[in-house]
């Protein structure tokens, strides 16, 4: 993987992190759906550092509240006790919504199971749209598109749409979707959950690579323990609760 890009300033939105900087904490984190009789602890007082440069691998079984934690790392819910706190010292969980959707708009990029693609838009298109929400300029947009396209190994299929494209293939342009704005923070929730072993692998070695040649605070959840293996550390959930990693 070749050195970090110099991107055009209009789509950089934060400095770049060194190499191990704490860029997100978890503090004592809980989340309860329902109450009375019905209630579950989803997250039971869970606690973690994400550093750039770093895969952080989420693994534990059904159930355990692998997606809850992303879900709150990401800003996508708010915890119902703890707090998720940026590096710049703000609470993410406390700050009010038009904030948190401009920190997940400018420091988050998001990889989903389903890939998470629009039928209708080509690969070029699909990675496009989080500039276009953020107005970026239609120069920038295309030179910064076709950066992320072959970063992931796709500036051959810009123009071909999902169903043209490989499960594998699908899952790259949702990489470069989530690398295009040029986050600072990548959370996969199960990324190679839909693909065979074979590309899954392929899928799994991109996302180290990037992680660390791109300086990206990367949190994946994954039961695939090869990627277990290449993390950087790894956080195991039973029950809503953070253990030690089993033998």
């Amino acid at each position: 993987m070749s050195e970090r890009t110099a991107y055009p300033q209009e789509v950089v939105d934060g400095a770049q992190k060194a190499t191990g900087e704490v860029v997100l904490t978890a503090r004592e984190l809980r989340r309860t759906f329902g109450s009375g009789a019905t209630e579950v602890h989803a997250l039971d007082g869970v606690s973690l550092e994400v550093p750039a440069g770093r895969l952080t691998v989420v693994r534990g079984p059904s159930g355990s509240g692998k997606t809850t934690l992303l879900n709150l790392l990401g800003g996508l819910d708010r915890p119902t006790s703890g707090q998720v706190v940026l590096d710049d010292g703000r609470v993410l969980s406390e700050l009010p919504e038009r904030d948190v959707l401009r920190v997940r708009r400018e420091r988050i990029g998001y990889v989903f199971q389903s890939f998470g693609l629009v039928p209708v838009l080509s690969a070029a298109e699909n990675v496009e749209v989080p500039l276009r929400l953020k107005r970026t300029s239609a120069a920038d947009r295309g030179r910064r598109v076709e950066e992320v396209l072959e970063l992931v190994g796709l500036g051959r299929h810009a123009k071909q749409r999902p169903y043209e494209l490989s499960g594998g293939q699908q899952q790259r342009v949702g990489i470069a979707r989530a690398l295009v704005s040029r986050p600072d923070i990548l959370i996969a929730d199960e990324p190679t959950g839909q693909l065979d072993s074979e590309t899954a692998a392929t899928i799994m070695d991109l996302l180290v690579d990037l992680t660390h040649s791109q300086g990206i605070a990367s949190i994946v959840s994954t039961h695939d323990p090869v990627l277990m293996g290449r993390a950087d550390q790894v956080i195991e959930l039973h029950d809503g609760k953070r253990v030690e990693r089993s033998a």
